[in-house]
């Protein structure tokens, strides 16, 4: 789902439906990658963003296909929200070929050019600088691309958060850092170890930026701030930082069952739940029942014809193994 699509104001029907369809088949895709990974489809670990899907498709909703993705290790929503089909992210969390990344990226590492989708970094952080980077390209060839960096609420406690937040802020880059907080530090309450309330927005202040703290479990909350947010920054405004307060249904990955988390603040956040909320809305807004099934029932057969398509790819061969590896395609080793 991209903006080109979405370009209207949320109180839209259409709008809101294609909303709809886009949260609920994140949620899909994640429940049948788990499904995979009990059936030894998917091998190794990876992280689910169950819970967390009204933050994928709000703000790919707000960006134009030009615009840049910057994604964690618990990227497929951001890596499907930007329009890659399901079938090649399949493919590549299970080591096929005809994955997205022929086989050799796997979950965390999840890339797509084509669709703007410049990475998921497994490592803490580590992409913050580069997306100040890719903004700042875009301010030095004039144009009006912009860089969304996702991160969660740990890597607002190292050094490459603090250090990109005050590059973006002194070079006006168009950038937006924005925080999936989801109160857990893998298995650390992230208040625990952290000096202020809102890891991201309390500190916003020091970077000259303004603080916002937003519902991440409300799609059209999310959509309407990062859209006024890209706004700014495509007008040369500078970057702004967003934090969303969410919450992960599950444990920090599928090897995780998460018991360290008190059950009633599960049950808190599981009644949070942003696609039933998001359903109850088009409900209350007149979309009918049959409609929202309809919808639902396509999703459910694309996710079916996905994971069988995927499942049709080669392993890889010994002939990948250095394919990619360095600039020009080939595997000599360079000084």
């Amino acid at each position: 789902m991209t903006s080109t699509n979405m370009a209207t104001v949320s109180s839209d029907i259409a709008f809101r439906l294609e909303m709809y369809r886009s949260q609920f088949a994140l949620r899909q895709f994640e429940k049948r990658a788990y499904d995979l990974f009990l059936e030894n489809y998917v091998k190794g670990t990876s992280h689910l963003s169950i819970g967390q899907e009204a933050i994928a498709s709000g703000v790919a909703a707000a960006m134009r296909p030009t615009d840049w993705t910057f994604a964690t290790y618990r990227g497929h929503a951001h890596t499907l929200a930007r329009g890659v089909p399901m079938t090649p992210v399949f493919a590549e969390l299970m080591g096929r070929t005809n994955g997205l990344m022929a086989g050799k990226g796997g979950s965390m590492h999840l890339t797509s050019v084509e669709h703007g989708v410049m990475g998921s970094y497994a490592i803490i952080g580590a992409h913050l600088p580069i997306a100040c980077g890719a903004a700042w390209s875009a301010q030095y060839r004039g144009t009006d691309q912009v860089a969304v960096a996702f991160f969660g609420d740990g890597s607002t406690n190292i050094g490459a958060f603090h250090e990109a937040l005050n590059l973006a802020a002194v070079w006006k880059l168009p950038v937006i850092f924005f925080c999936e907080n989801n109160l857990w530090m893998e298995y650390t309450r992230t208040s625990e170890v952290t000096a202020v309330a809102n890891p991201a927005a309390d500190r916003a202040s020091a970077y000259g930026l303004a603080s916002i703290i937003i519902d991440g479990n409300d799609a059209d909350e999310v959509y309407e701030v990062t859209a006024a947010a890209i706004e700014r920054a495509r007008a040369g405004d500078g970057p702004s930082m967003i934090e969303a307060k969410t919450y992960r249904h599950g444990g920090h990955s599928r090897a995780d069952p998460g018991k360290y988390r008190p059950d009633e603040e599960l049950a808190e956040w599981l009644a949070k739940d942003p696609i039933a909320r998001y359903r109850t809305r088009l409900l209350e807004a007149g979309v009918s029942e049959d409609e929202l099934r309809a919808i639902e029932a396509g999703v459910d057969a694309e996710v079916d014809r996905a994971t069988e398509e995927a499942k049709l790819g080669g392993v890889p061969g010994e002939d990948l193994l250095l394919k990619d590896v360095w600039a020009d395609g080939g595997g000599a080793w360079r000084n």
